[in-house]
């Protein structure tokens, strides 16, 4: 099917922020989502949906939204890419100077976006590449562990493991820098880290911290924070792609790089990739990485009933 834009009312060149929303086959859903946005205090905002290939009647909702003309909507379509291939696209679409990622079973609090422009306007500048929030549940549960309270800005690696964070955090970021790194498509895959940009982000630039909730999260089913073991055993090429790029990050330390060199050694079984060693940017790591790979391959393909060994 060919791509289609739907154009919107309005002119982006105002609103500081796009809020996108990836999408496929999430119209029992996205309703959710685009009520909270219509509650939103401040309506600075732009809402782009890429539809990554839905076959429900996503479209059809989405055409009834936009003619009410209650909020700024772009509409995306494209033959399904998975969520990275939605990223992509999303960046290439966006052109204001902020973005936030709202997932279709996410919804933002009443503040989320007024606090976001204002925060933006007061202390963001070039230095930065853009604000770190906090994600909660429904009944605004904090998931994980809160910002650090007396720090102004950090790197998102340093956040989880110089200063102890904990679960999903919400990221906002600059839009000429989000255009930077695309990830990789890759044949008969749909998945590919998406925090592969966001560290690569992290060797020039640090994001300011917002101790505040800009995203209310539920993990469904069909979600695929639920459904890792899935995508990490149908992705393998792109699940082994995104280990080698974290083991060259020049700011991590070993035992992490050890950490993905494991993965990275049972993603490259699981593609029965016989030339790992030698498009490893680090042999020794990654030989010593091996018995711990094996192991870990076996338990991917035990969960999923599929035990072999792989082919030498």
């Amino acid at each position: 099917m060919k791509n289609i834009i739907i154009p919107f009312r309005g002119d982006d060149r105002l609103k500081l922020l796009t809020v996108f929303t990836p999408t496929y086959n999430r119209a029992y859903c996205l309703e959710n989502c685009y009520q909270s946005l219509l509650n939103q205090s401040c309506k600075d905002f732009i809402w782009l949906i890429i539809d990554d290939g839905s076959s429900d009647h996503t479209k059809e909702l989405v055409d009834k939204w936009m003619v009410e003309g209650l909020i700024e909507i772009r509409y995306h379509y494209q033959e399904n890419q998975g969520m990275h291939g939605a990223h992509n696209t999303a960046y290439e679409l966006i052109t204001t100077e902020l973005n936030v990622c709202i997932d279709s079973d996410d919804t933002m609090p009443r503040q989320a976006v007024k606090r976001i422009v204002e925060f933006w306007k007061k202390h963001g500048s070039d230095r930065y590449s853009g604000i770190i929030g906090l994600d909660s549940y429904h009944d605004q549960t904090v998931i994980g562990t809160e910002l650090p309270k007396n720090l102004k800005s950090s790197t998102l690696y340093n956040l989880y493991y110089k200063y102890g964070g904990k679960g999903d955090k919400k990221l906002v970021y600059r839009t000429e820098l989000t255009r930077l790194f695309p990830y990789p498509i890759i044949n008969n895959e749909r998945y590919v880290g998406l925090a592969y940009k966001y560290y690569m982000l992290d060797k020039q630039y640090e994001m300011l911290l917002l101790n505040e909730i800009l995203c209310c999260v539920e993990y469904l089913p069909d979600g695929s924070s639920l459904n890792m073991i899935n995508q990490y055993k149908n992705n393998p090429k792109g699940f082994a792609f995104y280990r080698k790029e974290l083991m060259q990050l020049p700011f991590a330390g070993m035992s992490f790089k050890f950490r993905q060199a494991i993965h990275y050694v049972s993603s490259s079984f699981l593609s029965n990739n016989k030339r790992f060693l030698h498009e490893t940017p680090n042999k020794a790591l990654t030989m010593l990485a091996i018995p711990f790979g094996l192991l870990l391959y076996l338990f991917i393909q035990q969960k999923q009933g599929l035990l072999k060994l792989p082919k030498t």
